[in-house]
């Protein structure tokens, strides 16, 4: 009994970590995208620092996601999201 609970424990684990590295790389890949398209238009120089930043973060999310640092590669991700957002919001 013991044994399948450890099992069932750890695959929800490597669950969540996949999970915050997944995400973090896509949240990534969208930043350094809007950052390069934004980069080429009459965007203010703000909007893809911003976004650059955002993900940037989100890139360290999903660093600490892969080492199993999961609640704290949420609230990072959390974050890098919430940067991209305000850089847009000057666009």
């Amino acid at each position: 009994m013991r044994h399948e609970e450890d099992a069932e424990f750890y695959d929800e684990a490597r669950r969540a970590r996949w999970l915050a590295t997944g995400t973090g790389a896509l949240l990534t890949l969208a930043g350094v995208a809007a950052a390069l398209l934004r980069l080429t238009g009459p965007a203010p120089a703000l909007v893809p620092a911003a976004y650059a930043t955002g993900a940037a973060v989100c890139a360290a999310a999903a660093l600490l996601g892969s080492r199993g640092r999961t609640r704290r590669a949420l609230w990072l991700l959390i974050a890098g999201t919430m940067i991209m957002a305000l850089g847009d919001q000057f666009d």
